[in-house]
């Protein structure tokens, strides 16, 4: 029998133009340090681990998950570059009253913090990247991993995106009666670390509830994200002054660990944490080490100030 989830404290929409919209849901406390959690590809504003969730209310953080346009009640939008999102995030943090925040961007929410960070140095103190998605193209660029296929399917997605996404939702709706057994069947052919994660009841449960109640009803966003990562970013990774820390599983088979050490190496202040062994959803595993370090080093930012 599936694990139930709590659902988030408050959950809802922003409006980000005249005619789009952001869903987000919150977690923890309230009152406190605003941390913008941002999801992978696949993923929507509920994929954040039960550990995550239960550490921010018990250190006083105020937990955001936020979709991306496409997703959960999000309207589609195809940004012209990663550093566009950082405008919606900027709407977003404004209209729930934040002023200084915390990034944290796991795979495919990698990117978009990264561009968040460098939009916003005055706003975001830290940023935390759970196996970010490295640049494809450019000066930066570096090759291999999931992303050097999205490449190159990236140019027929204006023309096999609509019929993609339609089968993309049709699937949810036809695995919805079977998720928990759909969830043992992908676990069962994914690498061992990342079946071992997937296997506890809690991070079972978190992907369902963030599967079933995003991607009910439109599941554009992970096109999208293939797309503009398939793209110059909008912006260097030198231009991204605040500090950063990165969490990479050494056997991650989806974005390879070298492209961790890549992109950290050209980040002005930034360090990477090794997770041996683990593979790509190794972070979630280690959440709560996750928001510790970021809060600490918030603090340690605030007392240089």
């Amino acid at each position: 029998m599936a694990m139930s989830i709590e659902r988030p404290k408050l959950e809802g929409n922003v409006a980000v133009g005249a005619d789009r919209q952001i869903g987000f849901a919150e977690f923890g406390d309230p009152q406190g340090r605003a941390v913008f959690w941002l999801h992978g590809t696949p993923g929507a504003r509920r994929q954040i681990p039960v550990e995550a969730r239960a550490y921010a209310e018990a250190k006083r953080i105020r937990l955001i998950g936020v979709d991306r346009p496409g997703i959960g009640s999000s309207t589609p939008h195809q940004y012209p570059n990663v550093l566009a999102f950082a405008d919606d995030l900027r709407t977003i943090a404004d209209v729930l009253g934040i002023d200084q925040m915390a990034v944290i961007g796991l795979s495919g929410g990698g990117p978009y913090a990264l561009g968040c960070a460098a939009a916003m140095p005055d706003r975001i103190v830290v940023t935390g990247i759970l196996g970010g998605v490295a640049p494809t193209v450019g000066a930066e660029r570096i090759g291999g991993g999931l992303m050097g296929f999205g490449s190159r399917v990236a140019p027929a997605l204006p023309f096999i995106g609509l019929p993609l996404r339609l089968a993309a939702v049709g699937l949810v709706h036809a695995i919805r009666p079977i998720a928990p057994v759909a969830l043992h069947a992908y676990a069962a052919v994914s690498p061992e670390a990342d079946r071992r994660l997937l296997l506890r009841p809690e991070f079972g449960a978190m992907f369902l509830d963030d599967l079933l109640n995003g991607s009910r009803k439109q599941l554009s966003a992970p096109f999208a994200d293939v797309a503009v990562f398939a793209k110059e970013w909008g912006f260097q990774l030198e231009e991204v002054k605040v500090p950063v820390r990165w969490w990479h599983g050494d056997a991650d088979h989806i974005v390879p660990f070298a492209h961790g050490q890549h992109v950290v190496a050209r980040l002005p202040d930034a360090e990477l944490f090794t997770l041996p062994g683990e593979s790509h959803l190794g972070g979630l595993g280690v959440a709560e080490e996750i928001l510790g370090s970021i809060i600490d080093l918030w603090d340690s930012v605030d007392a240089e100030r």
